[in-house]
């Protein structure tokens, strides 16, 4: 993928989390029944204190009000508790808003009705009751995955709600048999409508990825409201594409394994516990239960389309590392670790051997995703210099603003081959391996930092101490990087390097512009560093001889989402917002018109 497409897909991405966070700002269960107390007791007060004098307009207003909010909220309550019971979505804060919602786009009706007289009063509440109940099947429809029992929850609120304005109408002297003739008729153009509508919406998803819009829609809900990701990741499952993945391994031992240093060509994406987002941290916690040592899972030089579909995908990475991870280990010296930066970007290197490590940060400016071709020129630069193996990773290590991929990529390939012509021309001496991780109780994943904690490597050769910090976290506020290391060099270390492991996990958890808080952003920043360097300590206390390998390991046929498909996901909300918009208006003016021509005759 190259920089320009990078960029389209990380703002196409940045659109749908917008959206979708949108999609969350509902109150509090207080607050939404003090609303929908305000909006009942008001809006029957104003239906009556036009018709009538005073008082007897606001006696019947109060009466009116207060009887149309008690039976909501009864019926809220028989919605959310027996009818819709065990809809992940629909608890009763969500089925009170919707009740809230639908009390929005009825009243405005009633209001305008009653401006011209309690026989246009009438009619216009009842296309407020027609367009309500429009509101609800669309919405109940489109994300309850209750069958038929959602059809009865669309239905049940509007005509419960409908008795008090029946009741007060017939005392003053209206008859109710043609508005019974209303309700059927209201009922089959409700229906048409609100599934004419949701079929052509679901059409745009056919169109664009072979599946329906709003089953994938809900699926998305489901994993946002409720954690489940099933639903969701099935989709994924025949959207994506098969892919061979490549992991690459650096295993340090003395005469049990000591650290590990692993760099999955995945991408922990998109969100949440949806495919790969916890891949770094179960690949550490699988890695260290196997073989008994710490274990860190930096970034490696990819995007979101190395987005894996699935757990089940995941599992098959896991189990083919874990497999794998027992190689022997024979090299005994290693470079010291060199740092170059030509005031755009830097390059990390310590070489191990005939192999090195290899990392690339644009600190203090943003740090995000760097494409595949930047990793394929180190490789080939790796080859010129004899390398067996060169693992690169990205530091991820900075976010603020946006950043000239273009220009920054030609930055990174300078720095890159000075680094590694730098590296390689250094005597190797024999170095010792100390690593320890911390999992900090009071972060954790709505401020921006995952499972994995914080694990630090220490590699002392001759008498330099470097230390690689990996935070499980997606990416971090700018200037951060050079305070943990300002930090660190006042204990004791000289060189170093800060990572994250751009954990997804993080992603789609909080309501902001991100969808996630980066490291530091929602993180004390004195607390963050005295857990570095706590990790630190320890590694530093845990130093002995050790020697090194490194293999890469390829997993064939892994399912991925892939750029394009991912691409068309994240636009696919604005298509279908855009489709909406089209054909709102010709379908509900139509069904508008139809219910005013019976309502002539109420």
């Amino acid at each position: 993928m190259d920089a320009t497409t990078a960029g389209s897909l990380s703002q196409s991405m940045d659109r749908a989390v917008k959206h979708y966070s949108s999609l969350f700002m509902i109150p509090s269960y207080k607050k939404v029944l003090l609303l929908l107390a305000l909006t009942c007791i008001s809006g029957g007060l104003f239906s009556t204190v036009i018709l009538f004098p005073f008082p007897e307009g606001v006696v019947n207003g109060l009466l009116l009000g207060f009887s149309l909010f008690f039976v909501n909220l009864i019926i809220d309550y028989a919605v959310s508790m027996l009818i819709l019971r065990r809809d992940p979505i629909y608890g009763l804060r969500r089925t009170a808003a919707l009740s809230l919602f639908s009390w929005g786009l009825w009243f405005p009706f009633i209001f305008v009705g009653v401006a011209f007289g309690l026989p246009w009063g009438i009619r216009l509440c009842l296309l407020g009751f027609s367009a309500a109940m429009i509101l609800r099947l669309i919405v109940l429809f489109s994300t309850s995955s209750k069958g038929y029992k959602r059809l009865f929850a669309a239905f049940l609120q509007p005509f419960s709600c409908i008795i008090p304005f029946l009741v007060f109408w017939t005392r003053n002297g209206c008859t109710i048999a043609s508005i019974m003739f209303f309700f059927i008729f209201s009922l089959a153009i409700s229906l048409i409508s609100s599934l004419t509508f949701i079929s052509i919406l679901n059409r745009v998803g056919i169109q664009a990825l072979g599946v329906p819009s709003l089953p994938l829609f809900k699926a998305f809900l489901l994993n946002w409201i409720a954690g489940l990701n099933v639903p969701f990741e099935e989709f994924l499952e025949k959207l994506g594409k098969n892919q061979d993945v490549e992991v690459s391994l650096i295993k340090f031992s003395s005469s049990k394994p000591k650290a590990v240093i692993v760099v999955p060509s995945v991408h922990p994406g998109p969100f949440k516990n949806v495919g790969s987002s916890l891949l770094p941290s179960m690949l550490k916690t699988a890695l260290e239960t196997k073989l008994n040592c710490v274990v860190c899972v930096p970034h490696g030089l990819l995007g979101h389309e190395f987005d894996l579909a699935s757990q089940i995908q995941n599992q098959k990475i896991i189990n083919r590392v874990v497999e794998f991870a027992n190689l022997e280990v024979s090299v005994a010296k290693a470079t010291p670790f060199i740092k170059v930066s030509n005031g755009l970007a830097t390059a990390c290197c310590q070489a191990f051997g005939n192999f090195a490590f290899l990392s690339f940060t644009l600190a203090p400016k943003t740090t995000e995703d760097l494409p595949q071709e930047l990793g394929l020129f180190v490789r080939q630069e790796a080859e010129r210099h004899r390398l067996t193996c060169c693992v690169v990773v990205n530091a991820h290590n900075s976010i603020d603003g946006t950043t000239n991929m273009q220009e920054a990529l030609d930055a990174l390939k300078t720095v890159a081959v000075a680094c590694l012509e730098k590296a390689v021309s250094l005597k190797r001496l024999p170095f010792e391996i100390g690593a320890a991780t911390v999992i900090p109780k009071e972060f954790g994943l709505k401020e921006g930092m995952g499972p994995g904690g914080i694990t630090v490597v220490v590699v002392k050769v001759g008498g330099q101490k470097t230390a690689y910090v990996v935070i499980d976290g997606n990416n971090m506020v700018s200037g951060l990087r050079e305070n943990i290391l300002s930090a660190l060099h006042s204990i004791g270390i000289d060189e170093g390097e800060v990572f994250t492991t751009d954990t997804h996990s993080v992603n789609a958890i909080i309501l902001n512009d991100r969808g996630y808080h980066p490291v530091g952003e929602a993180i004390d920043h004195e607390n963050l560093i005295a857990y570095i360097k706590r990790a630190t300590f320890a590694a530093l206390s845990d130093l002995e001889h050790v020697k090194a390998a490194c293999r890469s390991i390829t997993i064939p046929e892994v399912k991925v989402i892939g750029e394009k498909r991912l691409e068309t996901l994240c636009v696919l909300i604005d298509r279908t917002l855009q489709k909406a918009k089209k054909v709102a208006v010709p379908i509900f003016a139509t069904s508008g018109l139809l219910l005013m021509l019976v309502l002539m005759f109420v």
